[in-house]
């Protein structure tokens, strides 16, 4: 069962949430880390597309494509369109961040796959890429049978939510794991960059939250706001 507010309020919040935190991930890398590159003779500008790309592009997107497919008001084929769409830009972007982060390792001659976070962003993306495959042939093209498609449809949302959360808990677990390093190599506890760092990572929480939120509530389609044979959930959309 649903929580009984309306979807498409909830957003509003969101989308402020994913401003912020897009700005407060750009400010950090840009102003205070130097920048970004792929090709690069300081090897940190390499490794600060990751965060932004995970975020922005991982994060931010995938959030906004589970926001897609329950809060806007069109036509289904339209949201299934977008959500598939939103969450096919999120996967690339995601799989090039972590591409840099590798890349960023092996020119500075740093292990790699050595963290719990680390190991959490593997299992994520490739769940992220399973849900997004198999979701593709049955929901898209060629498509299951309606049976099919009605047994699974619980089960995708569900595993997608559960990834997507999972991945905003690994975010946060990332920008504590690199203030970790940074603080271990003397910035300042107390500082403006380990503020930023650490309210980016409580913004991204929300935001996840609000995803979630907006996933669980009240669908602008719905037939009636008296209707209480409607089901809200996500599952059910």
């Amino acid at each position: 069962m649903g929580v009984g507010i309306n979807a498409m309020a909830v957003t509003f919040v969101a989308h402020a949430l994913a401003v912020i935190a897009a700005v407060m991930v750009l400010v950090w890398s840009i102003s205070y880390r130097g920048g970004l590159a792929w090709e690069a003779t300081n090897k940190n500008l390499i490794f600060n597309l990751h965060p932004v790309l995970m975020l922005i592009g991982f994060i931010i997107l995938g959030g906004e494509a589970i926001i897609s497919y329950k809060a806007l008001p069109l036509e289904k084929p339209v949201k299934k369109l977008i959500h598939l769409i939103l969450h096919a830009i999120a996967l690339a972007l995601g799989i090039f961040g972590i591409c840099a982060a590798f890349k960023n390792h092996n020119e500075s001659g740093i292990p790699n796959l050595y963290s719990l976070h680390s190991w959490i962003g593997i299992g994520v993306i490739s769940l992220y890429g399973f849900q997004w495959v198999y979701s593709f042939i049955v929901f898209f093209f060629p498509g299951g049978s309606a049976n099919l498609r009605s047994g699974l449809l619980p089960w995708h949302a569900m595993l997608g939510l559960f990834a997507y959360i999972l991945a905003v808990g690994n975010a946060a677990l990332g920008f504590l794991e690199k203030l970790t390093f940074l603080e271990n190599g003397g910035l300042d506890k107390y500082g403006s960059e380990a503020f930023l760092i650490n309210f980016t990572a409580i913004v991204t929480i929300l935001f996840g939250a609000f995803v979630v939120l907006t996933a669980s509530a009240k669908s602008p389609s719905s037939s009636s706001p008296n209707d209480d044979t409607v089901d809200y959930s996500y599952s059910a959309i």
